[in-house]
Parts: structure tokens; C-alpha cells; sequence
């Protein structure tokens, strides 16, 4: 992973004293309320609905175990004990007192973390594949384009007032995991036909009150020419994006109502002068970054440990199937560690759990640890040898649920549990899911699943790229809940599509137990999974489950 220089060091430290600075004037009265939200969201500070929110970047995902164990000392030092990881592969402490926010950034930017740039019209944390690095369809790594995207945007001079916040996703997989396709800029790497590697330039994308796909407008940048044109397409936006409605301002807006030949003619434009303003000197500090991520030592051994456990432990067995993706490495696996125990707040992690994972990823896992977008952790680089002990380990704090990728592994948004801005509850909801789920004897049967919970019409749940997602609303002050069928959020994204009326909050369950339980019924053989079967049958066999008093009605 990226180490820090002294540069980074000095100038974390100095953006720590000066908004400790800040934050001594607002508490002796200084600056007012009004005067001090534009600098604390410039370091991440939200003022939430019951206490200030500090949300803090991890950079692509990536964190180390000392990293992970800082987090876990300020959770249960500063705050009650445990963090919530993010759809945008952040931290955030949901209880930090004002007056010790200063001290906790300090705590963090001694292992280098910040919180900087994770709110504002600004660009935000840099997310990419929570398997790079690892997985066996890669292309290449693309966390170093990450990194270099980060020291690019990091204080960027032109880029910190922009029309509305601005996010950057990246994927060296064919196979997107990273949702490149619902961010303002999606790269996906790809190869020419000379065998260099470059990136597909999407843009575009967004979820929230007006869900768009992300359109193609480069079909291949080379890794020497990106961050020029990446450049380009940001400064063409901070022109052409709307000011005048926060709810047009972002860049999906603003291609669409130029249309996407209109905003390339305009990024082209600018291309032209950007390109010029880059030294070749960039592909030397690529290279620099590169080899930071050059991958472990990975060691050869016999997987024998890991073939017997199989074998003979249906409980280590069910883990292994759900639980552990193809690693490029012969002989090793990935794993991802769910956050997701039935009836648990999907993404929390108690300091205590934070230390195991740290521990665990030293001892089997090459002492590294991903955040993935799902609020899931995962160890990239365990050999298959270590699996059984790790699996053991991860049973001392809860953390060896067999559900990633089942119908409990439910991406929610806090919602109105904790956010100013939401309109109905996600966490119950997907608590009650999944134990109902569970209960039933049916999570396995169903197989693969991305329910998507948000609190919200902003989508931090990501309900609309959600096989099945689940929009929570107010109506006349009741809590109100609609249903979109058919999401993807990979390669083949899609936007669901509204089902129909809402739900009230304790007809939910009932509703979704409905939806499944027609799916199992209409799908083709054990191995159709919901989506393709969606894909097949249509919208209409689900709704009648859904709304079964309409389809009497209608017969």
C-alpha cells in the first residue's frame, strides 16, 4: 500500500492544527454555527441528528493492521466503541464530541488517515475493487491509478467549490465490484489492441434523486494521458454544471441535458489545453506508487489443512462456499468477512472486532485488510492452509457468518437512526430481513441476492442498483416503504424499477417473504438466480406477488 512521505506528514499535521484550530474558535464562540459548517465539512465533520458524525477516507479500500487498530483505539477512546464502514469505503464514528475531534484527527494522521475531502462539492474518496490486487480476473492492480487520482485531487485548487460533490470509482476488472458505473467518473481498465493497459472513461453515472448509468466518453485513456483528461472532464463540469439547483448540479445532469456528444466536444476542447500542462514526469510518480503495491511473497504450500476442514466440517464448509473468492495466486484464497451476523446493524464493527481482523490479517494475511463498498472486510491474501484457523478465530467475535453475497449480506444507509437528512428507518429493516430469512430456513435456497436499503431519496444505500432495493420514505409523517425490482450494480448495471405503491414499515417483511418465495417458485432450475430470473419472467409475476390484492382484483 501507498507510505506516507514526509510531505504528507507535514501537511497532514499542519491541516490538523488549523482546523483545531477552527474548532477552539467555535467552542469559545467565535465563529458561529453558520461560519464553521463549511470548514468542518471541508474535514469531514457532519452535524447528524443526534451528535456530530466524523466520517474518515480509506482511500480505495485499502488499510493496513496498525490502521485498523487506530480505529479500533479512537472507537472505543472517543466515541462508544465501535465504527461504521460505508458504501464509499469510509469509517465514520457516529458519537465524537466536538472538543475531541481534533485529537482523534491527530491519532489518525499518525497512521495516515484523514478525514479530508469525505464531504463538500468537492472530490470525495477515491473508491476501487476491494479485491485489487488479488483477484483472479485482473487486469491489472488499479489501486495505483487510485492513489495517484487522490494526490491529484487532494487540495486540487480549482476543484474544491465545484457545482456538487464529485466521486471517482476505479476497477481492473472486467467484472466491475466497484460500481464504476453509478460514480460521476468510472474507470475500468482495459487493454489496446498494442497490449497497453489504459482505462475506459464513464461518466455520468449517480444514484440518488435522479439515478442515471454512467455513459462511455472515452473508450480508452492510456495511463499516460489520464490524469489530464480526467482534468478535462472535471474542469469542463465546474463550467457546464448547474448552480443555480443543488438537485441539477451533479455532472449526471449536466450530461444529460447537454447531451454526452455536446460534454465530449466541450472535454476535448479542453483536452487540448490540459494535456500540455502535465509533465511526463506523472508516469515517473505512477511508477513511484506501483511499486508500493507490488504484491507479497507469496508462499508455496500444500492446501491440505483447508481440504480436510472441507471435508469434514459442514459449518467451515458453508463458511468456505459463501465466503472466499479465487485468488490470482495458486494456493490462496480471498476472503471476505461479514458484517452482516443476522439481526446486527449492517457495517458496524466493535473496536474489539476491529482488533481481531488487525491481528488476523498480520498472521494470515500479509498485513493487509479492504473495505469493501458491500460494508464488508476483506483479508485479500490468505493461503488456503490458514483458513480453518481463521475461520476459528473469526467465531471468538462473531465475525464468521456464511452469508456474503445471501439475502442477509443488506447494504443500508444509517438512516433515520442517525441522519439528519433521512425520512424513514433502513437499519430495523434490514436487521428484521434478514433474521426473518434466517428463521425461515430459506437464505440458502434463494442463493445470490443484493438487497439495497436507503433512508432516503440521496441512495446511500444504493437501493437502486439493488436486485431487490428498498426506498424508505415519509408520508404524512409515516414511514413509508417502495420496492424497485431488477438493479445491477456490475458490468451489466441497471436501475431498478419501481414495483408499485409503498409498503408500510410492518408489511415490509411480509412483502419481500412474498416476492422470493414467487421467485423460488417461477425460477427455472436451483441455479436461475432472482436477477435472471427477473431478467427472463419480466416485472409482472413479482408484482403480482407483491401486491396479490391487485392481481385478484385484475383476474
Amino acid at each position: 500500500m501507498y507510505n506516507y512521505t514526509e510531505f504528507d506528514r507535514a501537511f497532514l499535521a499542519e491541516r490538523n492544527a488549523q482546523f483545531r484550530a477552527q474548532v477552539e474558535r467555535r467552542i469559545d464562540g467565535s465563529l458561529t454555527e453558520d461560519e464553521f459548517k463549511p470548514l468542518r465539512l471541508m474535514n469531514g465533520l457532519y452535524l447528524q441528528l443526534h451528535a456530530y458524525m466524523l466520517r474518515i477516507a480509506i482511500p480505495y479500500g485499502t488499510l493496513n493492521p496498525d490502521q485498523m487498530r487506530r480505529f479500533a483505539d479512537v472507537a472505543a477512546k472517543w466515541d462508544k466503541g465501535y465504527g461504521h464502514f460505508t458504501t464509499r469505503q469510509n469509517i465514520q464514528l457516529n458519537w465524537p464530541k466536538l472538543r475531541d475531534v481534533p485529537d482523534i484527527l491527530d491519532s489518525l494522521g499518525e497512521v495516515g488517515i484523514h478525514a479530508i475531502q469525505t464531504s463538500g462539492n468537492t472530490i470525495r474518496n477515491v473508491t476501487a475493487d476491494h479485491f485489487a490486487g488479488a483477484a483472479a480476473d485482473e487486469i491489472e492492480d488499479p489501486r495505483p491509478v487510485a492513489e495517484l487520482l487522490r494526490q491529484w485531487s487532494t487540495d486540487h485548487p480549482e476543484f474544491q467549490f465545484l457545482p456538487r460533490k464529485f466521486k471517482i470509482a476505479v476497477s481492473g476488472s472486467a467484472h466491475d465490484r466497484a460500481v464504476v458505473r453509478a460514480h460521476d467518473i468510472g474507470l475500468l481498465a482495459k487493454t489496446n489492441a498494442r497490449g497497453e493497459v489504459g482505462y475506459e472513461v464513464l461518466v455520468g453515472g449517480g444514484l440518488g434523486r435522479t439515478p442515471m448509468i454512467g455513459q462511455t466518453i472515452r473508450d480508452f485513456v492510456s495511463k499516460a494521458e489520464l490524469l489530464p483528461y480526467l482534468e478535462a472532464v472535471v474542469s469542463t463540469y465546474n463550467v457546464m454544471g448547474r448552480r443555480d439547483n443543488k438537485y441539477k448540479a451533479r455532472i449526471k445532469i449536466t450530461v444529460f441535458e447537454n447531451g454526452l456528444d455536446t460534454f465530449r466536444a466541450a472535454v476535448e476542447e479542453r483536452f487540448a489545453e490540459t494535456r500540455a500542462l502535465f509533465s511526463p514526469a506523472v508516469l515517473d510518480a505512477l511508477a513511484d506508487i506501483e511499486a508500493d503495491f507490488a504484491p507479497p511473497a507469496f508462499r508455496n504450500a500444500g492446501t491440505e489443512p483447508f481440504d480436510a476442514a472441507y471435508a469434514a466440517d459442514p459449518v467451515f464448509r458453508a463458511w468456505a462456499d459463501t465466503n472466499l473468492a479465487a485468488h490470482q495466486a495458486p494456493g490462496y484464497a480471498i476472503v471476505t468477512i461479514s458484517l452482516k451476523a443476522h439481526g446486527a446493524t449492517p457495517g458496524d464493527a466493535t473496536a474489539e472486532q476491529m482488533r481481531l481482523m488487525a491481528d488476523l490479517a498480520e498472521k494470515y494475511a500479509h498485513a493487509e485488510l479492504r473495505i469493501s463498498h458491500e460494508q464488508n472486510v476483506v483479508l485479500p491474501h490468505v493461503h488456503k492452509s490458514d483458513l480453518p484457523a481463521l475461520h476459528a478465530a473469526l467465531k471468538t467475535e462473531g465475525l464468521a457468518t456464511a452469508n456474503i453475497g445471501l439475502a442477509s449480506d443488506i447494504i443500508a444507509c444509517p438512516g433515520m437512526d442517525y441522519c439528519a437528512l433521512a425520512t424513514a428507518r433502513s437499519i430495523p429493516v434490514a436487521q428484521e430481513l434478514a433474521v426473518h430469512f434466517r428463521d425461515a430456513g430459506l437464505e440458502h435456497e434463494i442463493g445470490k441476492l443484493q438487497i439495497k436499503i436507503s433512508g432516503c431519496i440521496n441512495a446511500c444505500g444504493h437501493h437502486h442498483v439493488g436486485h431487490i432495493g428498498i426506498l424508505g420514505l415519509d408520508r404524512a409523517g409515516v414511514e413509508n416503504y417502495q420496492i424497485t425490482l431488477g438493479g445491477d450494480a456490475t458490468e451489466t448495471a441497471a436501475i431498478g424499477e419501481r414495483a408499485g405503491p409503498g409498503f408500510a414499515y410492518d408489511q415490509v417483511v411480509p412483502a419481500i417473504d412474498r416476492l422470493l418465495r414467487a421467485y423460488l417458485d417461477k425460477r427455472a432450475d436451483d441455479g436461475e438466480t432472482f436477477l435472471q430470473a427477473y431478467r427472463r419472467l419480466g416485472p409482472a409475476p413479482f408484482k403480482a406477488a407483491l401486491y396479490p390484492d391487485e392481481a385478484r382484483d385484475a383476474a
